[in-house]
């Protein structure tokens, strides 16, 4: 870790004074630990981690910070990948991990009030007990905590059902970079008096202010949800398999795809394989909520005998359902467990993704044929993950390099298809020089108007999103 820098006498006597003996850290593990997410380009210097007990806490931290122009970095389950929560410059950083009360559901009202550093798992488990679901929904919901889900309006696999995080969202509880405490929204589900300044907050990576707690919007927990497995023979025929979907006897819950090199790095580093006896480039997760069997399996016969896939299965009970969605939620895992991935994470129009894709492979094999590209994504809502591996012989600063000359001409294609350079993990760090192939200029420059006015010191993760 690269020499840290220290806070002031004063400013370490000030925030002592508010947080406890306990409740500022300067240990080098904890620095190291606190101060990276799960990217891993830029190397933690923070000056000291906070770690509050309350919103009262956290409002007194930043007004302490904002008098002295202490730059904060909110930390929270540090699971995106973007390096917005990367903290490298001598910022503090402010986590949330001990704000982790979770209250008992509203049976009637179906909402739940949580502090942010509540893990996004331990919610789910709460509202289950109840017969209800916050159905926020990913790989890493066992370590990412609720604020930071709200804070980069987190996707998920379960977005063609339900929505993103923000529609999940009833109230928040937020202090800005002056330390003033808003209190936005509560529990009502219809409050049209005005700009809702809740929304502002959703989505913008700690920037405009410190999300410490939330009203959540519950649902009843889904019936019966059955999972296919198909493999097929190239993307156009997974936008095939998802169109039947969308016309089959079902709600459907999720669709995701993943190819063959994914699941290569899953045989190599969990010792999972493809159920089906028939191997291909793309294979396909559809979970689906149904209520007539019958229907359910003259739709896969109907799919199979019509050659939209080349084999496909229908998990007989929940361990088989598991073991299914297990190739889809090890990936990330086991490509960072057998290499060096570079990560992107961009969305397409749905009808854009076979001449996308055709045109990114097609560039790939003329510009960069030493690269092995590994894709998958929730393909029902457009979001692709593209995963360039580095090459076990090529050193990490030249990977590095070349992946940054790679990520604009990717960039550049989003552009010309009308997409995201970033679906779901946001801009942070790493996305930032190619914020204006998604935003025009008039948009960014009132992003920054925004900033000024809940952050006018511009103490809240600076650098991130934009300068």
């Amino acid at each position: 870790m690269n020499g840290a820098m220290s806070l002031s006498a004063t400013v370490s006597r000030e925030l002592g004074a508010v947080l406890g003996e306990d409740g500022l850290s300067v240990e080098p593990d904890d620095l190291a630990e606190y101060g990276r997410d799960w990217t891993r380009v830029h190397e933690p210097a923070p000056s000291a981690v906070a770690f509050p007990r309350s919103t009262a806490q956290v409002s007194e931290v930043i007004r302490i910070c904002h008098a002295h122009g202490v730059a904060v970095v909110p930390s929270g389950g540090r699971t995106g990948l973007a390096a917005g929560a990367v903290a490298k410059d001598g910022e503090l950083v402010l986590s949330l991990e001990r704000m982790r009360a979770i209250d008992e559901p509203s049976p009637v009202a179906l909402t739940l009030h949580v502090e942010a550093g509540a893990i996004t798992e331990a919610v789910h488990q709460k509202a289950a007990e109840h017969g209800l679901t916050w159905p926020v929904d990913f790989a890493s919901k066992g370590s990412s905590q609720v604020g930071g889900n709200i804070a980069t309006n987190a996707g998920g696999v379960k977005v063609i059902r339900y929505g993103l995080t923000r529609q999940w969202v009833l109230g928040l509880t937020v202090v800005t970079g002056t330390g003033e405490v808003l209190e936005l929204g509560g529990a009502l589900e219809k409050n049209n008096t005005g700009v809702d300044l809740r929304q502002l907050f959703i989505g913008s990576e700690g920037t405009l202010g410190i999300i410490t707690e939330a009203t959540l919007k519950l649902a009843r927990e889904p019936g019966h949800l059955d999972v296919f497995f198909f493999a097929v023979e190239d993307l156009a025929a997974v936008l095939r398999v998802f169109e039947a979907a969308r016309k089959g006897p079902f709600e459907v819950s999720a669709f995701e795809m993943l190819t063959d090199r994914c699941l290569a790095r899953l045989h190599r580093h969990r010792g999972l394989s493809s159920p089906l006896e028939t191997e291909a480039s793309h294979y396909v997760l559809l979970e689906v909520e149904a209520h007539d069997r019958e229907a359910l399996d003259g739709w896969l016969e109907s799919v199979i005998e019509r050659e939209l896939v080349l084999d496909g299965a229908l998990a007989a009970g929940l361990e088989q359902a598991r073991k299914l969605w297990e190739l889809r939620e090890g990936i990330s895992e086991s490509l960072s467990a057998t290499g060096l991935p570079h990560k992107n994470d961009i969305a397409l129009p749905i009808d854009a993704l076979p001449t996308f894709c055709a045109e990114l492979e097609r560039a790939f094999e003329e510009r960069y044929p030493d690269f092995e590209v590994c894709l998958f994504g929730h393909i029902g809502d457009g979001n692709l993950h593209v995963n360039v591996m580095k090459p076990d012989e090529m050193d990490k600063a030249a990977f590095l390099s070349r992946v940054a000359e790679l990520d604009a001409a990717l960039f550049e294609l989003v552009r010309a298809h009308r997409g995201s350079i970033s679906a779901e993990h946001g801009v942070g760090l790493l996305k930032k020089p190619y914020l204006g192939y998604t935003r025009s200029e008039a948009e960014i420059a009132l992003m920054r108007q925004l900033k000024a006015v809940f952050d006018p010191a511009g103490i809240l993760n600076p650098g991130k999103v934009f300068d």
